[in-house]
């Protein structure tokens, strides 16, 4: 008898099908959470050592078997020190309720409203800005590079944040939620070729962020007065207040003709 037939996924039931879907996904979720910040980079280092004990062991290298073994044991409790404020993220996402859901998208409206009004205020000003709302993936790497602020979402304290030569007026706004978690922040800069030459460091800046992390960033060009979104890769140029509004409150906006699409290019 063939010793490969023992394996079961060399004849998958329906059953095996659903839990490997599920396994998946779950990991999926795990390192959707992971990514972006300096904990992926632990994870890698976590399978580089679990492959070099695989090795070890295969060429019965004792001395390196024993030495990991001594490791490794000990590594759950470090991971449980290391990943705490992901897995507290995780745990605090499973453990909202829909009347929990409810109300944080009745506080999302009320944070929308007043980035737009935000936005509004700066477009009229001429004074330029970027802010970051963060979603699924953290930003707080980003955050650390500017300073670390815990302020509830005002159009009143992002104007002022904004306004220039003040400290802060710089970077961008990092907001968590109904928090401004950081000002000041500086944002990695897309390196795909742009045609347009009005495009500044801060549209760079919010592709830039869009393309590594699913973060809605808005730009409010201080040469232009004009209103841009980055997401998902691309940078939608020249919207209006409503349309600022529909995308913000999570409604899917129409355009203006004068509204344009630039797509980042791998």
């Amino acid at each position: 008898m063939n010793p490969f037939e023992s394996f079961r996924l060399l004849h998958p039931t329906w059953r095996d099908l659903l839990e490997i879907g599920i396994v998946s996904y779950a990991l999926y979720r795990v390192l959707l959470l992971f990514h972006g910040t300096r904990a992926l980079q632990l994870v890698a280092g976590i399978v580089v050592l679990l492959l070099a004990y695989a090795i070890a062991w295969v060429l019965d290298l004792s001395m390196i078997t024993h030495l990991l073994g001594l490791v490794l044991p000990t590594g759950a409790i470090a991971l449980l020190i290391v990943f705490q404020p992901e897995l507290r993220a995780a745990l605090a996402h499973l453990g909202q309720t829909p009347v929990s859901r409810l109300l944080h998208r009745m506080e999302a409206g009320e944070v929308a409203e007043q980035i737009a009004d935000a936005v509004d205020r700066l477009c009229r000003s001429g004074m330029g800005a970027i802010i970051a709302i963060e979603r699924d993936v953290p930003l707080g790497d980003y955050v650390q590079t500017g300073s670390e602020m815990q302020a509830n979402v005002s159009a009143d304290l992002l104007t002022t944040i904004f306004t220039p030569y003040t400290p802060l007026h710089d970077g961008a706004v990092i907001i968590r939620g109904d928090t401004i978690i950081g000002a000041g922040c500086i944002l990695p800069l897309s390196q795909a070729p742009l045609t347009d030459r009005s495009l500044g460091t801060r549209h760079r800046a919010a592709l830039g962020l869009a393309e590594e992390t699913d973060a809605v960033v808005i730009v409010v060009s201080e040469e232009t007065s004009t209103v841009s979104i980055a997401r998902e890769g691309r940078l939608q140029r020249a919207l209006s207040s409503a349309e600022l509004r529909s995308i913000l409150a999570g409604r899917k906006a129409r355009t203006t003709e004068e509204s344009q699409v630039i797509r980042a290019e791998a």
